[in-house]
This record gives structure tokens, sequence and C-alpha cells, in this order.
């Protein structure tokens, strides 16, 4: 009876230190996956900073974030624009149907009612005939379609001011 006490008495004083060390474990892994939930929100929060640093592109030329501009589509409203490319003697003709968004706050360029002022319509026709008359053949391939749209709204930017284009949109095109 006297080992039984004995053991009964050593259970009590056992329990303390389990419980101890399952606290203690309980919250260190309660630290661990706070400090892995904090490692990852700065993480994701850098690359997101990163990612939205790329996009503005250098100098903030590259307006991603801008109020909604206002639509203008190019040449005839059925048809579009036809013009000749790739040189006199190639005999192809470019059918294409090109919509602008443009910065709604230059009022030398939109009126009020959202038209373009007579002279940036002829201005934006004039530089958008040249430039794609004077793209090569090649450069018209569906592959490079993203690049002649960076291409044709850096030509009108630099002829009506920068920040005058958003973006060019091709809602057509057909060459033959």
């Amino acid at each position: 009876m006297a080992d039984e006490e004995k053991e009964a008495a050593a259970a009590p004083a056992g329990d303390p230190k389990k419980k101890t060390f399952i606290i203690l474990i309980v919250v260190l892994v309660l630290v661990g996956l706070a400090l892995a939930a904090g490692i990852a929100l700065f993480v994701s929060q850098k690359m997101l900073a990163d990612v939205n640093t790329e996009q503005m592109g250098s100098g903030g030329s590259d307006m991603r974030f801008h109020d909604t501009g206002v639509f203008i589509k190019l040449g005839d409203p059925k048809e579009g624009i036809l013009v000749n490319v790739g040189g006199p003697r190639s005999n192809k003709f470019l059918k294409v149907s090109l919509v602008l968004e443009m910065n709604p706050n230059k009022k030398d360029i939109i009126t009020e009612t959202g038209a373009l002022q007579p002279i940036a319509d002829t201005k934006i026709l004039d530089t958008t005939m040249q430039f794609l008359r004077s793209t090569k053949l090649e450069d018209f391939d569906a592959t490079k379609q993203d690049e002649l749209k960076k291409q044709l709204k850096d030509q009108l930017n630099a002829e009506l001011g920068g920040g005058s284009v958003y973006e060019v949109y091709i809602t057509s095109f057909l060459l033959q």
C-alpha cells in the first residue's frame, strides 16, 4: 500500500510537467503560424508593389490606371480605314477598324460632347495613315498585333501630346 501511495503522489507531480510541455508546444506552434502568416503577407505585398511598378513603366509613361476615356472610332463608321500597305508595288490592302481610347481631360483634342476637335481628327487620321503605310507587311502578323498597337499609340501621343491616347483597339482587321 505504501508503494501505491508513492505512485499516486508521483503521478500528480508529473502532470504539471506534461501540461507545461504541451502548453509550450502549442505556444511555439501558434508563434510559428503567426510568423509564417506575417512573412507571407509581407512577401505578397512586396510582389504586388513590384507588379504595379512594372505596369506603370519607366517614368510612369504607361497609364494603366486612369479615368475612363472617350472612345473614338477612326475612319468611316461602317468600313473603318482602307489603305495600301507594303509599298506601291505590293498590291496589298489593309481594311482595319480602329477605336482609340482618348483622354477626356485634353480639351484641345476632345470637345465637351465627346467628339474630336477638327484639327485633332485630321492629325490622328494623318498619323494613322502614315503609320499603316510605312509598316512592313511582316509586321501585320497576328503575333505582332500588341506591338503594332503600342507603336501606333506612341506615334499618336507624340503627335498630340503625351497621355492623349490611352489605348488603341483593333475591332476588325483584313489584309488582302
